[in-house]
């Protein structure tokens, strides 16, 4: 058994990412991997229409560009864009200060951030061209979506409230603020209680493609981006948004209930669970069949307890509970944030298997996923469980199946393009209920 438990995103830097470390240990090879953000498209992909008015078709683009900091820069960056067409829908400018050897006297540098509406025959490859020849360099371009035209104070301002409401928002608002990165929560110790994350400075430290921030829960948060590097300022918005968590303390869970009427007419209750949950998690594993815990954790049922603290935790995603009117739990599910894909997780009391428990909890997570903008949910089973299958498959969505020397990954894709909807009733004929799903 690993230090780092199963479904628990948080794992070292440089070492594989937890669903191939657990299912290597299940079958030689990993399973294909999905990541939230979408491969950049082509630049002959789909188009968004121009203004009315106009028979063009026309691309949105996000590019960083670096430039001197020095007058008649940006306007020779506009100028160039103006004379192939591309609008500058939005402009931030992210100072970077001079660099080593530079003379002083011709000032530092600029990182200008532009998200542009282009026409379609313009591709990655001719902006930098053209940003080229106007003084830009270190140029990055990649394909827009309608979601980049939020104002940047208004979507800062958002994010640090969603973040003061909820302790298992700062690493989704972070991967928000930041753009496409992978973040990851360190614990300080590992469960065997060896030293876990490495020490960080208390204002956090900064690298071009990598930050290091204490995390307010214990342990470290780390953020790596590839592309494009990282900016001071970028840094110093991450910081406010860690400090003002760790400002407000732990236990920001919305308490919010609901109750659910189970198809022979007894009622449950559904609600977000976290760390205060943990010794009402014990008692229903205590419940709970050697067979059913050893389809969840895929380790000796003996260890089921230590990853507990881990899954409650806030920080390493969002967990729902179901419990009877006198208050017992009965069944869990987890939302796991593991680097930048996101799995599902579920444990179901075996009195209460064969109910629809399962899939309604599943199907209120991948809402939670939605909403957070993902692509992707993926479940890690046996290929002999039945019951996660049935209940992923209850979803609704396009399905992606790997099988693997007894290994199941089953990962959903999400439709991001349809409105939210309240979940329905739960259907008469219960679901198979292999492995407590």
């Amino acid at each position: 058994m690993t230090d780092v438990p199963p479904h628990t995103p948080s794992r070292r830097p440089g070492r594989p990412r937890r669903r191939d470390r657990l299912t290597a240990a299940l079958r030689p090879r990993s399973a294909r991997s999905h990541a939230h953000a979408p491969p950049t498209p082509p630049d002959t992909g789909a188009m968004a229409p121009e203004r009315p008015g106009t028979d063009r078709t026309t691309a949105l683009w996000r590019m960083r560009t670096t430039v001197r900091e020095e007058p008649g820069s940006l306007a020779a960056l506009c100028t160039a864009l103006a004379d192939r067409r591309i609008d500058i829908l939005t402009l931030q400018a992210l100072p970077l200060g001079p660099r080593p050897g530079d003379i002083p006297s011709r000032g530092g540098w600029t990182v200008d951030e532009l998200l542009l509406r282009a026409p379609s025959e313009v591709s990655a490859n001719d902006l930098k061209e053209l940003v080229a020849a106007a003084g830009g360099t270190h140029t990055w371009a990649e394909r827009a979506v309608a979601h980049d035209l939020v104002d940047a104070p208004a979507q800062a301002l958002a994010l640090a409230t969603r973040t003061a409401l909820d302790s298992a928002e700062l690493p989704l608002a972070l991967r928000q603020l930041l753009g496409r990165c992978v973040i990851r929560s360190l614990p300080a110790t590992t469960l065997r209680g060896t030293p876990g994350a490495e020490e960080v400075a208390p204002d956090g430290e900064f690298g071009e493609h990598r930050l290091r921030f204490p995390d307010p829960a214990g342990g470290a948060l780390v953020v790596e981006r590839h592309d494009p590097p990282f900016t001071p300022a970028e840094f110093a918005r991450a910081r406010a948004l860690v400090e003002l968590d760790a400002r407000l303390g732990e236990g920001r869970v919305p308490r919010r209930r609901e109750a659910l009427a189970l198809s022979e007419g007894r009622e449950i209750t559904v609600r977000r669970a976290d760390t205060r949950d943990l010794e009402a998690a014990r008692a229903m594993h205590e419940r709970c069949s050697r067979r059913t815990l050893a389809m969840r954790y895929h380790g000796p049922v003996g260890d089921a307890d230590r990853y507990l603290n881990h899954l409650l935790s806030p920080r390493f995603g969002r967990t729902l509970a179901a419990e009877t009117a006198s208050g017992r739990l009965v069944a869990l599910g987890h939302l796991l944030w593991d680097g930048d894909e996101t799995e599902v997780a579920l444990l179901v009391e075996d009195a209460w298997q064969r109910r629809g428990v399962g899939v309604e909890l599943l199907r209120r997570l991948v809402g939670m996923a939605a909403e957070t903008r993902c692509e992707h949910v993926y479940a890690v089973t046996q290929a002999s469980n039945a019951g996660m299958a049935a209940a992923m498959r209850a979803l609704g969505l396009p399905l992606d199946h790997q099988v693997e020397e007894g290994t199941l990954v089953i990962t959903a894709q999400l439709d991001r393009t349809q409105p939210e909807r309240t979940p329905a009733p739960l259907p008469p004929a219960p679901e198979p209920a292999d492995g407590g799903r």
